[in-house]
């Protein structure tokens, strides 16, 4: 199958099925005295829904993302999805970009123009890039796998075959955050030869330390990771022990109320984003509701929490990674590696630490992650 171009064009009886089903909403109950620390506040979502039918315009986001070059290829027997717009400047660098859960490829959506056209946005045309930005299988407007086995590093495979037999480069840049950071790091690991270097923004929880039978092992840094891993998952990783041990369970209730799909997602925006607690610090409702909107219309709520099944029982284990890689951190995402440990499992060259800024890097601060992306790359490009 060649490539094909792709806009998105949801039916009007789709977006009516949406309406009716947020129209006739059966809400829980919730307790008087509670915030946010048993999942996501009533009234919070009681105004995001009211702002859903009444004011949200779906036309007119999906004109928005239909501006972007769009595509479809079969890779493997999976339709991917990708944008893929091409840089400005005299020799843009490929760059794929991977997201995550629960985001999107919206996730990029902003840094598309700063990466491809620096000079607008009063940067160097010597740091321009082709931007790639796939939607993960299973998720989007990709095709859902119907058989297992397709992890991080699988996906890593597609990518490769996707940017090389594909779309002809033989070298390429990789990016990517949450999900998107395991499969860049396969990516590395397994298709060394064709990556000029990768850039993440978290490195997953790490295993080796966590699972650490004898602390005398661990320095004083992974010690104090290892109790703020233990910690966190006790206090907030209930979706990942769901979505790691009985997704389809989940994916019934989520697959059929828009509400519920709504809440799942908007309490990870909540708790993972540097938001001080009030979402529009951050996002707005419509970027909030867009994102939920891919996962809806696709009906891929249940095949992308799948994907956590997978990386739990198929995915082989990770080794020391050689390729050049550069680290930026933003403060309150979750679980931020020690350093030191980074270092000797990963070819650290570049190490930046941001001053704001959550685990939705791109999305929450563009600008600063676009300026690490360019500073990173730059000490791979040749001049012309």
């Amino acid at each position: 199958m060649t490539i094909e171009t792709f806009k998105i064009q949801i039916s009007d009886k789709t977006l009516e099925d949406l309406s009716f089903r947020l129209s006739n909403t059966k809400w829980p109950n919730q307790l008087k005295d509670s915030n946010w620390e048993s999942g996501t506040k009533k009234d919070y979502m009681q105004s995001l829904i009211s702002y859903w039918r009444s004011d949200y315009n779906w036309r007119s986001q999906e004109n928005n993302l239909n501006s972007y070059a769009q595509f479809k290829c079969n890779v493997d027997g999976i339709d991917i999805h990708f944008f893929y717009e091409k840089g400005k400047g005299p020799n843009p660098m490929p760059i794929i970009l991977t997201h995550g859960w629960p985001d999107s490829f919206v996730r990029y959506q902003k840094i598309i123009p700063l990466l491809t056209d620096p000079v607008s946005f009063g940067g160097n045309a010597n740091d321009s890039f082709d931007v790639i930005i796939p939607s993960l299988p299973g998720f989007g407007f990709s095709s859902i796998p119907e058989y297992r086995g397709y992890n991080n590093s699988r996906v890593a495979d597609l990518w490769a075959k996707l940017m090389t037999k594909k779309l002809g480069y033989a070298k390429f840049a990789a990016a990517g955050g949450d999900i998107g950071s395991g499969v860049t790091r396969y990516l590395a690991l397994n298709y060394s030869e064709l990556l000029v270097g990768i850039h993440l923004t978290d490195i997953g929880i790490i295993r080796d330390i966590l699972t650490s039978m004898s602390e005398n092992s661990l320095s004083s840094q992974e010690l104090q990771y290892k109790k703020t891993v233990q910690q966190w998952l006790a206090q907030e990783g209930g979706y990942m022990s769901i979505q790691s041990t009985k997704p389809l369970t989940l994916a019934y209730g989520l697959s059929d109320s828009p509400v519920g799909l709504a809440a799942w997602i908007i309490e990870k925006f909540h708790s993972w984003s540097d938001c001080n607690g009030n979402l529009e610090n951050t996002y707005s409702m419509d970027e909030l509701l867009t994102n939920i909107m891919i996962y809806w219309l696709t009906n891929t709520i249940g095949s992308s929490a799948h994907m956590y099944y997978e990386n739990t029982h198929s995915l082989p284990p990770m080794k020391e990674i050689k390729v050049p890689t550069g680290l930026a951190l933003f403060p309150e995402d979750i679980l931020l590696p020690p350093r030191e440990w980074a270092e000797k499992k990963l070819n650290v060259i570049h190490w930046t630490e941001m001053p704001r800024g959550g685990h939705f890097t791109a999305m929450e601060e563009p600008e600063l992650f676009v300026e690490d992306v360019r500073k990173f790359y730059r000490m791979f490009r040749t001049s012309k």
